[in-house]
């Protein structure tokens, strides 16, 4: 009991907080006309609180060791609650954005921490149940946050996404209080900041998440502004790589990916998020672009995936403990991998099932990739460094996520305008194919009364329907050669023992 009021604990407020960093998407066009700003400049309230959080999440470790990790978990909550209230209370886009930065500072440590909390109230051989109760936070955010944003925004006010954390950041808090106690090697411990570090850290993933967030929009590198930031990028963290190599007290211990096992995992879970984040980024701009799918409907669509993950992982959870890790890992990612590969198959005549199921078996894969690639990720890492190691895994999983929106996003625009100019070249005169369909084009116009209008412009809209088609299929196929490619990883990680080892009574 005293281990689930725990998890419960952890939990809440990890759960709004990665719920907030997708609910404000479906609601940037009531508070652009509620702000009076225009789209790109309602953006910068998703960029801020992404930049902030990747910020934080890598030195949480480091700030566990500062101020005590219970202090530090009361400390993001009461943050993370108090810049809810004021950004839902913003009274101009400036303001928006300072409390997001806010937001996001509050929020970045909170995932890292509840992970690092669940495996250590847990024993070894539980820790599969205790992935699969963080999975569940993890997996089920992404979903219900466009559906309740959605929601919430129609029926009462964009500014209730925030106020709604209120509450549930105060529960929080209490709890932590009374339940939440610092094992003897987290108390707090007086040590000196290395400001250079910190900066260099800060300044390095700041960038990176801006030209992530913001390379598609400004044409990536024909755009000056991409360009600095990436050249900003490269050199601050590979200078921080290497002054940390060197430091005495570094702000992220680099060693520990001396252990293969933890390197292999992160790279895994980097590619995991990189295909789940690009999937469920395409397929409800797909059904909404090219099958006409309100937000609601596609939604929906996405919905049954969500409750198949929440399914699969208790299964996983069971499973990662009776036999070896890495069998359920590869079903998971061979699941997760033809679940792309069926988007891939989508056309213009496919019915609501056809997209639901591809769904369902990704949501599937998820689950049987998510618990068994933590504990063995985690598997080898001494308790006293599991915060820092959490805070580094999920890092990653946030900046493959990041990339995977950014890689899909990238290639829908690139493979349309590709597939337009060969489909074109077939639009001539002298292509049989093409007068047959003019002719019946220009039939089908003269009997509707339409005698004004061009045949040429209904074939060229088909045409670029097909020519985006064509982008989306590509892109799909892309993320499941691209989760093959990483299953041979998989058996250079070590087998964790401890996980099969049950108590004796």
């Amino acid at each position: 009991m005293y281990k689930l009021l725990i998890a419960i604990t952890v939990m809440l407020p990890t759960l709004i907080e990665i719920i907030d960093t997708s609910v404000v998407n479906v609601s940037l066009d009531h508070i652009r006309g509620s702000l009076s700003a225009g789209i790109d400049e309602a953006t910068w309230a998703i960029t801020a609180y992404l930049v902030s959080n990747a910020i934080i999440i890598p030195i949480t470790g480091w700030l566990s060791r500062v101020f005590g990790r219970k202090n530090l978990l009361i400390g993001s909550v009461l943050m993370f609650t108090g810049s809810s209230f004021l950004c839902g209370s913003a009274w101009s886009l400036r303001s928006l954005v300072f409390f997001r930065i806010i937001q996001g500072i509050g929020g970045g440590a909170l995932q890292p921490l509840s992970q690092a909390i669940l495996l250590e109230v847990f024993p070894p051989y539980q820790h599969g149940l205790a992935m699969a109760i963080f999975g569940i936070g993890i997996m089920f955010g992404p979903i219900v946050g466009p559906l309740l944003g959605g929601w919430i925004t129609d029926n009462w006010s964009w500014r209730w996404i925030f106020y709604i954390n209120v509450p549930i950041g105060i529960l929080s808090v209490l709890l932590t209080v009374f339940l939440i106690q610092d094992p003897p090697y987290m108390k707090r411990i007086k040590q000196r900041i290395d400001f250079i570090g910190l900066g260099m850290l800060a300044l390095g993933l700041g960038s990176l998440q801006f030209v992530l967030d913001k390379g598609q929009r400004e044409d990536w590198f024909s755009s000056p502004l991409i360009v600095t930031f990436s050249i900003i990028t490269v050199v601050s963290l590979s200078f921080f790589v290497l002054w940390e190599l060197f430091s005495d007290k570094p702000i992220i211990d680099l060693k520990l990916f001396k252990d293969r096992t933890f390197t292999m995992g992160n790279i895994l879970m980097f590619f995991a998020f990189f295909n789940l984040f690009g999937s469920i980024v395409l397929l409800p701009i797909f059904l909404q672009k090219m099958m006409g799918y309100t937000a609601w409907l596609a939604g929906v669509v996405l919905g049954p995936g969500g409750v198949a993950t929440m399914i699969a992982l208790p299964i996983a959870g069971a499973l990662v403990h009776r036999t070896d890790p890495r069998r359920v890992l590869v079903f998971g990612i061979l699941v997760s991998a033809f679940s792309t590969y069926l988007m891939s198959l989508f056309n213009l005549q496919s019915d609501f099932w056809t997209f639901v199921w591809p769904r369902v078996v990704l949501g599937v894969g998820m689950g049987f990739l998510f618990i068994p690639l933590t504990t063995m990720t985690l598997s080898h890492i001494k308790k006293e460094k599991m915060t820092e190691a959490t805070a580094m895994y999920n890092l990653l999983r946030n900046i493959g996520g990041s990339v995977g929106v950014a890689f899909v996003t990238t290639v829908l625009s690139r493979r349309a305008q590709f597939h337009q100019f060969r489909l074109v070249e077939h639009i001539t005169p002298f292509d049989r194919a093409y007068q047959i369909a003019r002719s019946k084009t220009e039939a089908l116009l003269s009997l509707k009364g339409m005698h004004f209008v061009s045949p040429d412009a209904p074939l060229y809209g088909e045409l670029l329907r097909q020519s985006s088609l064509m982008a989306f299929t590509d892109a799909f196929f892309l993320l499941s050669v691209l989760m093959v490619f990483v299953l041979p990883l998989v058996f250079i990680m070590k087998r964790p023992r401890q996980i099969t080892q049950m108590p004796m009574h």
